[in-house]
């Protein structure tokens, strides 16, 4: 048994049919709880005690009339309501309702001048059966119905014996047909205006669940971009740690000065390191919180990034330098950075880099040249993250990157990153890539 509120067995039982009847038609709970006892049908004893008032009073204006040869008595009365009471169970047998619905109002109507109030209960039933979504049993049954109904009251009047006033013309033959038919193609409209509306619901919560997929989604990126962040800023200064520590240990005996400038260099390199490790989490200040005074990672600091780099390192500006965005700026950074995170571990002893920068009117292209070591010394593109995460950041802005060796040896890192100009005051306009002139900025070791 399943305790589920006021839940029984029989209720069990009772909802399997009633949900083989119609599936979207929840059952569960007390009856005023349940949603489908809302819509176009109401509840089943709402639908019983409508079509019974209908046929009682149609009965009672028929007989004031004097069109009604029926006596108003207990067996009339059961036969008036027999229709209405088998509504009670038109979710479950809805052809079955229906046939004793329309029989007990044929069987009215062979004492009784035609009138449409006391075919309401066949009315309902054939509308709820084709709701259901059974429109050919619904054709059927409202076709059967209609030439039984004929065949009683106008081909088989005289055989049964039935009064010319109570015989219904061709209007009311016409009429019957019609109302049949329609209330066929009302129950299939109804059916069809329902599936439209669930549609329309399910594409809403769709749509809401989209959204809060997208909001999941953009939240993961924000997560995976300061990842990368952190990647780029340890990687770079605990590698350049990393070989400064080694040169001090080496020199630490026989030449302590410069092993003094090797601690030095760690220093000052892991102040660095924390300084943007501050940066990239700066996000998640919370309100008040002062904001860094360091100023923000861009190419405006690259000689800073290259002096510390532990190799030479050229450095070439083409074009005329211009304010960039500042997703560009320092997306720019990051790539050099890592860049030389990636000589740095995977080059040759003595690499030497040349970093050229060519500002276009509405780019910026980067490379990153490491000439120095041999060939295949440099890690391929498809090793560790550093090269997937380079290309993560320039395509995150729509632009491009290539990273392969060299054919005389060496690694060539490129990236093309979209840059309209800024709109700044006394900011110079960038020459197109025709007219770029090329100067060597520095050159560090």
């Amino acid at each position: 048994m399943r305790r589920s509120g006021r839940y029984t067995p029989w209720t069990d039982s009772r909802a399997a049919r009633w949900r083989a009847a119609d599936p979207a038609e929840p059952v569960f709970g007390p009856p005023w709880q349940r949603r489908g006892r809302a819509r176009h049908t109401g509840w089943p004893p709402g639908a019983a005690i409508v079509a019974g008032l209908f046929h009682l009073a149609a009965m009672r204006e028929l007989a004031e009339r004097g069109a009604a040869h029926l006596p108003l008595n207990p067996p009339v009365y059961a036969l008036l309501l027999i229709g209405p009471i088998a509504l009670l169970w038109r979710r479950r047998f809805p052809v079955v309702v229906f046939a004793v619905a329309a029989v007990a109002s044929l069987v009215v109507a062979t004492g009784s001048a035609p009138h449409w109030m006391y075919a309401v209960a066949p009315g309902i039933a054939l509308f709820h059966l084709a709701k259901l979504g059974r429109r050919t049993a619904a054709g059927i049954a409202a076709a059967v119905a209609w030439a039984t109904y004929v065949l009683v009251t106008v081909v088989l009047a005289d055989l049964l014996g039935l009064d010319h006033s109570l015989r219904p013309d061709l209007r009311e033959v016409v009429l019957a047909a019609v109302a049949l038919a329609g209330t066929v193609v009302l129950g299939t409209v109804s059916k069809a205006h329902g599936e439209r509306v669930s549609a329309l619901t399910r594409a809403r919560e769709e749509q809401q669940r989209a959204r809060a997929e997208q909001k999941r989604r953009q939240e993961s990126e924000e997560r995976l971009r300061m990842a990368r962040e952190l990647h780029d800023v340890l990687g770079h200064h605990l590698s350049l740690i990393n070989v400064q520590a080694g040169v001090g240990l080496h020199l630490m005996d026989n030449r302590p000065e410069q092993a003094r400038e090797a601690l030095t260099a760690i220093k000052s390199a892991s102040a660095e390191a924390l300084r943007e490790v501050r940066s990239v989490l700066g996000v998640l200040r919370t309100e008040g919180e002062a904001a860094p005074r360091q100023p923000a990672l861009g190419l405006a600091r690259l000689s800073d990034l290259t002096t510390d780099a532990g190799f030479p390192v050229t450095t070439r500006v083409g074009g005329s330098p211009r304010p960039l965005p500042p997703e560009v700026d320092r997306a720019a950074y990051r790539i050099v950075q890592e860049a030389l995170t990636n000589v740095r571990r995977h080059a040759g002893p003595s690499p030497e880099v040349v970093v050229e920068l060519a500002y276009q009117p509405s780019a910026l292209t980067l490379t990153v040249t490491d000439t120095g070591s041999p060939a295949g010394s440099t890690a391929g593109p498809g090793d560790g993250n550093g090269i997937t995460g380079m290309r993560a950041r320039a395509e995150s802005l729509g632009g491009r990157f290539s990273a392969a060796p060299q054919p005389g040896g060496g690694f060539r890192v490129t990236a093309t990153l979209p840059a309209p100009p800024v709109p700044a005051a006394g900011s110079p306009v960038g020459g197109g890539e025709d007219e770029t002139v090329w100067s060597t900025v520095e050159e560090r070791r």
